[in-house]
C-alpha cells in the first residue's frame, strides 16, 4: 500500500507565496488592479485569485471508466457602488489582462467615489484542516485501490447487488483576496469525496442506494472507520433494504427525522431563507422577523464554518473575512442573517464571514457552510415510543424549496413506519411536504444525539455551487404532510 501524502498544517504555511512566487504577483500589482477598478468610482473592490488542481477517478462494473486531472488558474474583479455590482474576471494572470478586467469591472459599476486603495494588512488565519500537495502516480495508484476496494465490498455484501458505481473526487484550492479596504487573506483549502451508488434486482424489483463521505481531508481519512468498506456497505443496504419497502402511506402524520443528514431539510427549507441578499430584497419567508418567534421554542439553529476538518468549513471566507459560528434561531426566535461584505454595508448589520463563490469566475453571495439543530433533552427511544402512528424518515435524497414562501417538497430514500411506538415497515416513495417556517413550530420533541452528515453536501444557489455541511438530532413534528401511494 503507498504511504499517505505527507501533511502540512496551514500555520506552518505562506498562502501567498504560491502566487507572489509561481504566479508571479506582486503588491505593487495588485495595488495597480483596486486603484483601475476604483477608476471610475465606486466604494470598494477586491481581487480574488484561485488556482485549484483536481482529480477525479471512476469505476463502473468493475472497469475504470472515468479519469481525469484539471488545473484552473484564474482571478474575478468586483466594484461594488451601492447595490450595483461591476464583475470581470480573467484566466490570464498578466498584468495586461488584470487590469483590462479590473477596468471592465470598473465601468459597469461606475458611481461616485467613496474609498481609495488603503494599505493592505494581512489576516491571520485559523487551521481548521491539514494541506496535503496534490500526489503524483503513487496517489492515483492509492485512490485506485480504494474504489477497488468499495467495488469488492458492495458485490460481496448480497448476491442481488447487480451493478455499482464507486468514485473519489479530490482538489487542492488555493485563493488570495486583496480588497480596497485592506483586506489581505489567504488561504490552502484541500477537499475530497467518496462516492458508491449501487442497483439492487430481485425478481420483482429494482433499487437504488447510495451512500458516500468526506470533508476537507487527504486520504488517510478513508483509511479508519469511513473506509471504502464502510460506504459500499451502506449503499447496498439501503438498496436491499428498498427491494422489500411497502408503499409509503399518505397523508398527515407525526414525522420523526433521523439524526445527520435529514438536517438537509433543515438547510433547505430555512436555511436559505436565513441568507442575508434575501432578506434585503424582502423575498424571504424571514424578512423582517428578527426577534420574533419563528419556531418552536425547542429549536436552536447555528451555521458553523469553523469545525476542523468538515465539508463546509473554511479559513477564512472568498471575501478573505475569518468564518464564525452565527446563532440564526435561538429557541424557537430569529436572532440573525447570513451576511457577506454587500449585505452587511446596505443592512447595517454585522458581517458573519459567509460571503461565497463557486470559483474565480463568480461573485461571492451569502451561503451556509456547516448548518444544523443543536441538541435537545429528549432520548431518541423515548421520541419514537411517543408515536402512535407516523414515519420515521431516516434519509433523503432530493427536494425542491421556494425560499419566498418556504414551501418544501422532499423525498426520503430510507424510510419506516412507526407503529405504537415501534419501528416497523420500511417504506417506499415517501415524500414530505410543507412549509419551513411552519414546520418549525410543529418540533415537540429533539433528542440529545446531534450527527453530522458524512461529508457529501453540495449546496445551489443563483447557479453557483459550494460545498456544505448539514446535521440535526432526532427530531419529532407533531404535524406535516406525507405523500405516498400506501394506506
Amino acid at each position: 500500500m503507498a504511504a499517505a501524502p505527507h501533511l502540512i498544517h496551514p500555520e506552518t504555511l505562506d498562502h501567498k507565496r504560491y502566487f507572489f512566487d509561481k504566479l508571479g504577483l506582486t503588491e505593487r500589482l495588485l495595488e495597480r488592479c483596486l486603484g483601475e477598478a476604483l477608476s471610475a468610482g465606486g466604494e470598494f473592490a477586491d481581487l480574488y485569485f484561485e488556482a485549484v488542481t483536481s482529480t477525479s477517478l471512476g469505476m463502473d462494473e468493475g472497469i475504470v471508466k472515468t479519469a481525469s486531472q484539471g488545473i484552473s488558474v484564474g482571478c474575478g474583479v468586483r466594484v461594488l457602488s451601492g447595490e450595483r455590482t461591476g464583475f470581470a474576471y480573467t484566466d490570464d494572470l498578466s498584468a495586461e489582462r488584470l487590469l483590462k478586467a479590473a477596468r471592465t469591472a470598473a465601468l459597469i459599476a461606475n458611481g461616485p467615489q467613496v474609498e481609495r486603495v488603503q494599505g493592505f494588512v494581512e489576516a491571520k488565519t485559523a487551521s481548521l484542516y491539514p494541506v496535503a500537495g496534490m500526489g503524483g502516480d503513487a496517489e492515483i495508484a492509492e485512490k485506485l485501490r480504494l474504489i477497488e476496494r468499495a467495488n469488492k465490498a458492495a458485490r460481496d455484501f448480497d448476491p442481488r447487488i447487480v451493478q455499482v458505481r464507486a468514485g473519489i473526487n479530490d482538489e487542492l484550492r488555493r485563493i488570495l483576496i486583496a480588497a480596497s479596504d485592506g483586506t489581505f487573506a489567504s488561504d490552502t483549502q484541500p477537499l475530497a469525496r467518496f462516492n458508491v451508488f449501487v442497483i439492487a434486482k430481485d425478481e420483482h424489483n429494482t433499487a437504488r442506494g447510495t451512500s458516500g463521505g468526506g470533508g476537507r481531508v487527504g486520504l488517510d481519512f478513508f483509511a479508519g472507520d469511513k473506509s471504502p468498506e464502510h460506504f459500499a456497505r451502506e449503499a447496498a443496504r439501503t438498496a436491499i433494504l428498498q427491494l422489500g419497502a411497502i408503499a409509503a402511506p399518505a397523508g398527515e402524520m407525526e414525522v420523526v427525522l433521523g439524526p445527520g443528514w435529514p438536517g438537509v431539510l433543515l438547510h433547505e427549507a430555512v436555511g436559505h431563507g436565513l441568507e442575508a441578499d434575501f432578506n434585503r430584497k424582502k423575498t424571504s419567508a424571514f424578512a423582517g422577523l428578527i426577534g420574533q418567534k419563528v419556531a418552536s421554542s425547542k429549536v436552536t439553529v447555528v451555521d458553523n464554518g469553523k469545525m476542523p476538518g468538515r465539508r463546509g468549513s473554511l479559513n477564512v471566507d472568498d471575501e478573505g473575512n475569518a468564518t464564525q459560528e452565527t446563532v440564526l434561531i435561538e429557541n424557537g426566535i430569529l436572532r440573525g442573517y447570513l451576511s457577506d461584505k454587500l449585505s452587511s454595508r446596505l443592512m447595517g448589520m454585522p458581517n458573519t464571514g459567509s460571503g461565497r463563490r463557486e470559483s474565480y469566475q463568480a461573485i461571492p453571495m451569502p451561503r451556509m457552510t456547516n448548518t444544523y439543530m443543536l441538541n435537545g433533552e429528549d432520548e431518541p427511544g423515548d421520541i419514537i415510543k411517543s408515536v402512535k402512528r407516523g414515519l420515521y424518515a431516516v434519509n433523503f435524497g432530493g427536494g425542491q424549496v421556494d425560499i419566498t414562501n418556504g414551501k418544501f417538497v422532499f423525498s426520503a430514500s430510507e424510510a419506516y413506519l412507526i407503529e405504537d411506538g415501534i419501528v416497523t415497515a420500511p417504506v417506499k416513495g415517501a415524500t414530505l411536504v410543507g412549509n419551513g417556517p411552519e414546520a418549525l413550530k410543529y418540533v415537540s420533541m429533539v433528542g440529545n444525539d446531534l450527527a453530522l452528515d458524512e461529508g457529501i453536501g453540495t449546496c445551489g444557489k443563483a447557479g453557483q455551487s459550494v460545498p456544505v455541511g448539514v446535521g440535526m438530532p432526532t427530531v419529532k413534528l407533531d404535524r406535516m404532510t406525507v405523500g405516498g401511494t400506501g394506506r
